[in-house]
């Protein structure tokens, strides 16, 4: 430590020549101390000033000339100067003591901050042993490519060096950036302290032998403290500079190591069909150890999966929570159908309810998979291996025998065709094995085909993909022989692989179709119209989207088993990341779909809050729980806030900044107050339209007592075609205004009354039993609500009864309840029983002149009637 010590003391020696004016101020401190004696002080001067001042008086009182000599006045004038020198001296002194007094602060403070960042920096022997590691890594990340690399490259090894390699490369480089970043603040910190250190301030001495001693002793504790922490920074920098140029040499060897592979991925692809192997009877010319290729195998894709995992985390929580709400909704379902005694036996249209946890992990995985980029293959295989055995329990026993035969076999045939793809290194063995696995599939498929009952199959699509496997195993096996390795081991996996996907896809597609219709007949509130989506059409039939999707999710997972696949995806991703100007904001197509997709998970995520945060109609009859009521508020306070962050991380993401946003709402602001309230009242109905959805196309609306269906929704106005085949164009104000009835919002089913009237001696029960049974043995009338028949009041001629019943199609309301009305006509007839219309009976008195007569009396009222007497006095 004295050692650093004395090595910055000469440091500051050599550079500033600070040594040899310190001592020489030491020896000569006596002859100092008698010049400054000699030389006027404050004492001095206040005396002459004094004097003067006495002088001044007594030629004042005595008033005659001057008649002092002159060199009394050049007396004077020099001690004026004396002490004017002094002055700017003194002035001088401590304006550099208060500039040294600000070095000194800002070399503490640089020496506090340069030790705290050397002791909170980065873990340079962390850095070492990942670098040992990523060396380590890429030696065996390029087993079977640069080092023991037989007669020719396979596929899959160059795939999986590849992905292999962008992790080790994307790793290395972020610890590089680190590095750099950490020695840039070292340098930058000894820097500092080095040009505070060569101030010339700090060697401008005080004439004043005490305060200069002071000063040498401060300037010495300063070195001091000063030298520890430059010789610490001069030790880090060189140590980092090395751990630097050996990562640096690490990451030059990685990028070159993926042009290497790059071109020999390109070179295979052009030559897809050319022979790779000798004939499959032909002698090898090259043979590793079968154990050993597969040890090097496993620990390659293993790593790789590792690797992904932890890139993925958040992605892969995200999968787990969806999961976790799916089956809570699922359960939640099939609660509701047990509690109402709704399931069925045979599970037809139900199937997806029987296990709702695994329904619930095979929709999502098979839906949400894409969301990883580019997944290694060991990733996938556990994804679809997983959906696949949820998918077996699921309609083990709901299928036929024959096709529960052959979809055990085809996921047999398909965890074989994972494991042999896990093989990354091509040899003699794996080639019989192949050929077996294909052959095998390939008689599968064929018989199958040729004697497999088709009308037992569930979903008649999947005769399809059984004969594209077929089609792709007869091409792999003669691949195979004729010795294109790699042609054939792409065409029997992934004839596996995408007959599996395919059949499970249907089935997600089924299941989804299932849990829609299964919604639609429980839920009759208006979260039922949550996601706008027609249930009743979609339990009948899947849309086309669906399917459509199903499609091109397929050509993905297909695509991704060709090299050919990244020569069409990689420049399209190109396109949508590229940088696109306008003026002076600069977007790119990626930014404002992700900005699409942000406000599109917001609002979906408000609307969840709102399904599952409401109030449900209770069923059963059973009340409501207390302690709900105001919940509406809170709940759209929260949709508000969801909806904000969601506008907020969008604007980040599509990088708009801040204070833009800022002016065109101050512009906005603007045009308010200059006269665009009525329009931008319209432009905010619009926007509330859209996110809200009181009314969408095609609901079947009533405004002021005026219906009609909603034609379009404009940003403006919306137009509503009227019953009378008019076209009403409102404002989005004026509709949001309005008292608006939606008659389609709860899922387009009306509730219908028939108010009717029987004879007072009929039989109540036996009518309402009537009546009752009437109404459920009509299709078009719900089942949940149940009808009610409820006796309203004792009428003049009748007892009124009112019919309540729930029609599935406002378009059929009136038709069921004309129906209806018939059909309760009908029935009352054959049953006896009556429906009374009012009746009068009419007495007529008349008045004798002799004597009078009493009236006669009414004959008895008929049934049902209730006779109304009137007296009609006639003269004679």
């Amino acid at each position: 430590m004295a050692a650093q010590h004395r090595g910055f003391l000469y440091h500051i020696m050599a550079n500033l020549r600070l040594l040899m004016p310190v001592f020489l101020l030491l020896c000569c401190l006596p002859l100092a101390a008698q010049i400054q004696d000699s030389l006027p002080n404050q004492d001095s001067i206040i005396k002459v000033r004094d004097s003067l001042i006495r002088q001044r008086d007594s030629l004042n009182a005595q008033s005659t000339k001057d008649t002092a000599p002159g060199n009394f006045l050049k007396k004077i004038q020099k001690v004026i100067e004396n002490a004017r020198t002094s002055s700017v001296a003194d002035l001088r002194e401590d304006k550099t003591r208060m500039l040294q007094t600000e070095i000194f602060e800002a070399i503490k403070k640089t020496e506090q901050k340069a030790k705290a960042y050397m002791k909170a920096g980065i873990d340079t022997s962390g850095i070492n042993t990942e670098l040992a590691n990523i060396k380590a890594w890429h030696a065996l990340a390029g087993d079977g490519v640069f080092t023991n690399r037989g007669t020719s490259q396979t596929h899959r090894n160059l795939n999986t060096t590849f992905n292999l390699l962008s992790i080790l490369y994307y790793r290395a480089n972020v610890r590089k950036t680190e590095l750099d970043i950490f020695q840039r603040k070292l340098a930058r910190f000894h820097y500092e302290i080095d040009s505070l250190s060569s101030d010339n301030s700090l060697f401008i001495m005080s004439p004043d032998s005490a305060t200069a001693r002071k000063y040498v002793e401060r300037l010495v504790v300063t070195a001091y403290e000063v030298a520890p922490v430059d010789s610490s920074l001069k030790t880090a920098i060189t140590n980092v500079e090395v751990l630097q140029n050996a990562l640096n040499y690490e990451v030059y060897k990685l990028a070159a190591s993926l042009d290497e592979v790059e071109l020999y991925q390109r070179s295979i692809s052009q030559k897809t069909f050319s022979r790779e192997f000798s004939n499959l009877w032909v002698p090898s010319t090259y043979n590793r150890p079968m154990q050993q290729i597969i040890r090097y195998s496993y620990a390659k894709s293993l790593l790789t999966l590792k690797f992904y995992v932890n890139n993925n985390t958040g992605k892969i929580f995200l999968l787990l929570l969806l999961i976790a709400v799916a089956s809570i909704y699922l359960r939640s379902l099939k609660k509701i159908y047990t509690e109402r005694e709704l399931m069925r036996n045979d599970l037809s249209g139900q199937l997806v309810l029987r296990y709702p946890v695994l329904s619930a992990v095979m929709i999502v995985l098979n839906l949400f998979q894409f969301l990883f980029p580019a997944p290694p293959f060991v990733f996938n295989a556990i994804l679809w291996v997983l959906s696949a055995i949820a998918l077996h329990i699921i309609f083990r026993g709901f299928i036929s025998k024959y096709w529960m035969r052959v979809w055990l076999l085809l996921l047999v045939l398909f965890v074989a065709a994972c494991a042999d793809n896990l093989i990354l290194q091509a040899s003699r063995t794996e080639r019989w094995w192949m050929l077996l696995l294909a052959l095998a599939g390939l008689l599968t498929g064929t018989i199958a085909l040729m004697k497999g009952p088709k009308k037992d199959l569930r979903e008649q699509w999947i005769v399809y993909a059984i004969g594209l496997m077929t089609v792709l195993q007869c091409c792999a096996v003669i691949a195979n022989i004729w010795g294109r390795y790699n042609l054939a081991k792409t065409l029997l996996t992934s004839s596996y692989f995408n007959v599996i996907i395919a059949i499970m896809f249907l089935w997600t597609v089924r299941l989804i179709n299932e849990a829609l219709s299964l919604a639609f007949s429980v839920y009759n509130g208006q979260e039922r119209k949550l996601f706008y989506i027609n249930f009743e059409r979609v339990g009948r039939q899947a849309p086309p989207l669906f399917y459509l999707l199903l499609i091109v999710g397929w050509f993905i997972l297909f695509g991704r088993n060709f090299y050919a696949f990244r020569l069409i995806s990689d420049p399209f991703k190109t396109f949508l990341a590229a940088e696109r100007s306008v003026g002076s904001y600069t977007f790119s197509i990626d930014s404002l779909l992700i900005f699409v997709l942000i406000m599109g998970i917001s609002v979906i995520t408000s609307r969840i809050v709102s399904y599952f945060a409401s109030d449900k109609q209770p069923s059963g009859g059973k009340p409501q729980k207390e302690g709900r009521t105001g919940l509406g508020s809170w709940l759209l306070l929260v949709r508000i806030s969801i909806i904000s962050i969601g506008l907020f991380f969008a604007f980040a993401a599509a990088g708009l900044s801040l204070d833009k946003i800022t002016l065109v709402l101050g512009a906005l602001g603007v045009g308010v107050g200059l006269g665009l309230q009525t329009l931008v009242n319209s432009l905010v109905s619009g926007l509330i339209i859209a996110f809200e959805k009181p009314v969408n196309v095609g609901d079947v609306v009533e405004i002021g007592g005026q219906g009609g269906t909603m034609k379009s929704i404009g940003f403006r106005s919306s137009i509503i075609t009227t019953w009378d085949g008019a076209d009403l164009i409102m404002p989005n104000g004026d509709l949001l205004s309005s008292h608006l009835i939606n008659w389609t919002s709860g899922g387009s089913k009306r509730r219908m009354n028939i108010l009717m009237g029987v004879a007072y001696n009929t039989d109540l029960e036996k009518a309402r039993t009537l009546l009752l049974q009437l109404l459920s043995a009509d299709e078009r009338i719900m089942k949940y609500p149940e009808p009610i028949v409820q006796f309203e009041a004792f009428n003049n001629s009748s007892i009124d009864i009112k019919i309540l019943f729930w029609v599935r199609q406002l378009r059929d309301a009136f038709t069921v309840r004309s129906d209806t009305i018939a059909t309760i006509n009908e029935h009352f007839k054959k049953n006896d029983i009556s429906i009374p219309f009012p009746q009068q009976d009419i007495h007529i008195h008349r008045i004798s002149n002799t004597v009078d007569k009493p009236a006669p009396a009414p004959p008895p009222a008929k049934p049902g009637s209730e006779p109304l007497s009137r007296d009609m006095g006639v003269k004679e």
